[in-house]
């Protein structure tokens, strides 16, 4: 098997639903960070073998040959669009980098894009003749009393394990704090489109705020849980020897993967899938230089880092989801996007990690 790198890895802002965004489309949002991430990778898009777009909210179709059409990546770049909920993005990156390990392709475009503000509407119909039921949420387990409402579960995680809201929002401030510290930093990965060029929600997050902000469910608030959000974030992904014929910094991919867990605490599901990989690679959790952990909710993020071992101090060193929004297909090819940059900028071994409902946790590990 080939070794694979990223050769590039760019995003958009995130920007709130019903924000600055609101009237783009998928294409839209991903065409020209797209196109910037071909540009970084020296790699012109006739050479593209597959592109894989993660996506949560689209209704069916496949919106990855959409974006392939509208970016100029030629017909015969059939795209592949996967659903894993909040793990999307990131396991379009993982499905890349197995295919180019495989041999089965040498450049693949992986990655996400979400318009919550623009998903269709769904409804359930049913044979009986009764009337279709409009639904925002499809289930996600079989068993209705084991398909928990993620605040609600956020909720029970943190109660669990004891972790108090004075945690949760102080968390949520720091998020906010290290962003707002770090735009300078942010804009080198960021496409500007429709001239935002920064991620719209990061603002002076205070404690004041947070003991005002509204409680969704116990000590889970709307301080420190992470918004509906639009954006796009994609990588290049490539051979060795693709990257070795190229003048940019790759990164290597080391491995990723995926596990699915207990449905009702999906949010703790990716401590497993970060313990395979750092086990995997002969590393322990000390062996890691920097991480980017999925801040759906202040107190997921909370747990899934003490339950892996994972240096705080280390995490999320440029604000979180919670300092961001949440696009739900992209939000893990922004942390892996985010990693990137990170480490390009510290050297060592990086893990990017989320987890999605219905009890999955995936994780990626890379190496500058």
């Amino acid at each position: 098997m080939t070794k694979s790198f990223i050769l590039s890895a760019v995003r958009s802002a995130v920007v709130p639903r019903g924000g600055a965004f609101s009237h783009l489309s998928i294409q839209d949002l991903a065409k020209p960070v797209i196109l910037e991430a071909l540009i970084k990778s020296g790699v012109s898009a006739e050479n593209i073998d597959e592109i894989i777009v993660g996506n949560a909210l689209g209704a069916g179709g496949n919106p990855a040959r959409l974006i392939s059409l509208a970016a100029g990546l030629g017909e015969r770049v059939a795209g592949l669009t996967i659903d894993r909920q909040c793990c999307g993005g990131l396991d379009a990156i993982n499905l890349a980098d197995a295919l180019v390990k495989s041999g089965q392709a040498r450049i693949v475009i992986a990655g996400g894009v979400e318009s919550y503000s623009r998903r269709p509407l769904r409804a359930e119909t049913f044979a009986d003749g009764r009337p279709p039921l409009a639904y925002d949420q499809p289930p996600f387990t079989p068993w209705s009393d084991r398909d928990p409402d993620m605040a609600y579960a956020a909720d029970q995680l943190a109660q669990d394990l004891g972790i108090s809201r004075e945690e949760q929002d102080a968390w949520a401030i720091a998020s906010h704090q290290k962003a707002r510290s770090s735009l300078k930093r942010l804009a080198a990965e960021i496409v500007p489109i429709e001239d935002i060029a920064n991620d719209a929600f990061t603002r002076n997050l205070s404690a004041r705020t947070c003991q005002r902000a509204t409680s969704l469910v116990g000590n889970i608030t709307s301080a420190n849980s992470s918004v509906a959000a639009d954006a796009a974030a994609f990588c290049v992904i490539a051979s060795q020897e693709v990257a070795a014929s190229l003048q940019v910094e790759a990164i290597e991919i080391v491995s990723g993967q995926t596990i699915g867990g207990n449905p009702d605490r999906p949010g703790i599901a990716p401590v497993a899938a970060i313990q395979k990989i750092v086990s995997d690679a002969n590393l322990l959790p000390s062996d890691i230089h920097v991480s980017e952990i999925m801040e759906a909710y202040a107190a997921q993020a909370i747990a899934c880092i003490s339950q892996s071992g994972l240096d705080r101090d280390l995490t999320n060193l440029g604000g979180g989801s919670l300092a961001r929004g949440h696009p739900i297909g992209a939000s893990g090819a922004i942390n892996a996007v985010r990693l990137y940059h990170e480490l390009k900028r510290t050297g060592g071994n990086g893990i990017a990690a989320i987890a999605a409902a219905g009890g999955l946790g995936t994780a990626l590990l890379l190496r500058a």
